[in-house]
Parts: C-alpha cells; structure tokens; sequence
C-alpha cells in the first residue's frame, strides 16, 4: 500500500445499533471526499450492508480482507468480523457493545502498527461496551492506555476550544481531584497542542473556577484562593498566557471565551454544557496530548433515531476534517522543530565555532 498519495483514516463504527455507520455513509455519499483522504472502515460488509438497505443510502464501499490491500479513491471497509450480527437499531444491547469494541480494537491496533495514520471514532454507549477487557469510562481513557502520552479532551469549534482538568469521573470526587500538579500537566498539554495541533504561535489560555463566583473568597469554598489562583501564578511565571480563574456562568455568557486560544474547564458539565449549547452537532471532541491523532463527533449513539435516516453527520464530517488539518499541521511542526534542531547543531559544529 503506498500511502503517501493521502492520508489514511481509520474509523471505528461505534456501536452497530447506533447512528454512527449512518453518520459515516452520509459523509462519503459526497464522493469529493475522497480527494482529501483515503477511509478505512473497521466492521463487516453484512453489517455495514444492512444499514445502507434500512437507511436507503447508496454510498459505495470496497471490501478488503487485509490492510495492505487499501484502495485510494475508495471508501475501505475491513472486514473486522465475518459472522452474522443480529442488530437492533435503536437499542442499547449487549450484542452493540461488543462489535463496537471489536471495531475499536481492530482500529487501533492499525493506528499503532502506521497502517492508518489518524483515527476518528463513532460513539460508542459507555455502559454496554463494558466488559471484562473494556473497563475504561470512554474514548479517552482507552486511547491513554494504549498510546505515548498523557490525554487532554478538548472539545472545539472554530471558534472555542475546551479541555478538561478532570474528565469522566463522579461530581463526589472533583474536588478532591484538583491539584496544583494536574492543573500545570493540563495547561502544558493545551499548551502544546494548541502550537503543535493547531498552528497558534503563542496560545491564550483561560482556566475556569471550580466554585461558583470563585469561591467569593471563601464563602463558597476555598480552592479557587488556596489552589487555583497560586497554581495560575506559578505558571504565569514560566511565561505562558494563561489566566483565572474566570467563574464560569460570567465567562460564557458574556462571551469572554472569545478572547482566548484555548479554555480549561475544572470538570466535565462545566466545560461540555456550554460547549453544546453553543455548538452541538458541529463540534468536535478532540484527544490531544498522545502521539496519535484522534477525533469523534461530539454527540451519542443517538438510538432515538437510529435507522430513521435523520442522523445528521455534520459533527462527523467535522472531526474527519479536524484531524486531517491537526496531522498536516502536526507534520509542519515536527518539520519546522526539526530543520530547527539542525541549524543549531550545524553552528555549533567545529567547522562554526
């Protein structure tokens, strides 16, 4: 496979009773698409076929038994399972769970092995994909596990950008969660991402307060003062723009968010609920911080319409471009930090004293 005519994406289906092999036919109905990448799909052609003959789409799909036999021009789908599947559209059963971790699985163990070069995940339900190999809380974790680095959900537009000091975990436990050292980790990786992933030469970066009104010094607890507030400083001090803590009502509804590069939000409602009142169904849901490239639509399974042909694949085309533009600009930064590295071992060599 000679995979310098484009970049190969792979892409897991998420759970087979969901909207997501919906979401995907419906990108590639548009044939252009193709001109941009090269898709590999991680299901089976009977269970990729069915969805297509309820749904009345026609996009056109290539079978392909092994990796090294992917066709550009073509929509790819490796055929990851051979039984019969009994589907159910619309409803969370074990059965999707299942096929949706073996698509995971097969996705990215072709990410770690270079026979794909990004991955863009359809939503998997975190409950029914559980199971005695999967006890992760979602995506993010998983993903963490498996590749080099630490992981940062951010959610992004074009115009905001929200990462999460703390993810998938019990509102009992934030608190207790917010330390100076995961702060300053969190802020190095938006830090970076925001240069590397998205080409900003020196990133603005708000932090949101995890009490209402900051904690009105005191009254509504003191973390904000004790925690928060002395971790911004010392960061402040290393030279990066990052400033706070902002009580998050002020902060979205006056717009304030515009002004910034990038937001940190201390835990997950803080960050998404705005994030999805102001952009749900274009968004994105982008894991920065790994030596991979990975991005997904920023809504569920939707099994409420599921086989009803309503699913709109806005925020799957969305996080299909997102990650073409991240692995080009990621590229551009390697390339730029590398001819960098070489000048300077160059001037310094004997022949430049």
């Amino acid at each position: 496979m000679d995979k310098t005519e484009k970049i190969v994406v792979g892409i897991s289906v998420g759970d087979v009773n969901g909207i997501g092999i919906e979401t995907i036919l419906k990108t590639f109905e548009d044939k252009r698409m193709l001109d941009f990448c090269t898709p590999v799909l991680f299901a089976s052609n009977k269970t990729v076929s069915y969805h297509k003959k309820v749904l009345k789409l026609n996009t056109s799909i290539h079978g392909i038994s092994s990796l090294d036999k992917i066709v550009h021009g073509k929509i790819n789908l490796m055929n990851t399972w051979k039984e019969e599947v009994k589907l159910d559209l619309g409803k969370a059963t074990k059965i999707g769970g299942t096929y949706a971790i073996k698509s995971l699985y097969a996705a990215v163990d072709a990410l770690k092995e270079d026979n794909v070069d990004i991955l863009v995940t359809a939503p998997i339900n975190k409950n029914n994909i559980q199971s005695k190999d999967f006890q992760f809380p979602g995506h993010t974790e998983y993903l963490e596990e498996n590749f080099e680095g630490k992981s940062l959900m951010i959610l992004l537009t074009e115009e905001l950008r929200i990462g999460l000091i703390t993810g998938h975990i019990p509102v009992s436990k934030i608190a207790a969660s917010i330390t100076p050292e995961l702060i300053k980790e969190k802020v190095e990786i938006m830090h970076t991402s925001l240069k590397q992933d998205f080409n900003i030469h020196k990133p603005k970066i708000a932090i949101l307060a995890l009490n209402p009104h900051c904690g009105d010094k005191g009254v509504i607890g003191k973390e904000d003062d004790e925690i928060i507030r002395p971790t911004i400083k010392e960061i402040q001090e290393t030279g990066k723009l990052v400033f706070g803590p902002y009580a998050a009502d002020g902060f979205f509804g006056s717009k304030t968010y515009e002004e910034f590069d990038g937001v940190l939000a201390m835990y997950h409602d803080q960050g998404l609920a705005p994030f999805k009142a102001l952009s749900f169904g274009k968004g994105v849901n982008f894991t920065a911080g790994l030596d991979k490239i990975r991005t997904s639509p920023d809504h569920g399974t939707g099994f409420d319409i599921a086989g009803k042909n309503n699913a709109n694949p806005t925020s799957f085309t969305e996080a299909l471009f997102t990650a073409l533009q991240v692995h080009k600009n990621r590229t551009d930064y390697q390339k730029l930090i590398s001819e960098s590295l070489k000048g300077k071992d160059k001037k310094n060599s004997p022949e430049n004293p």
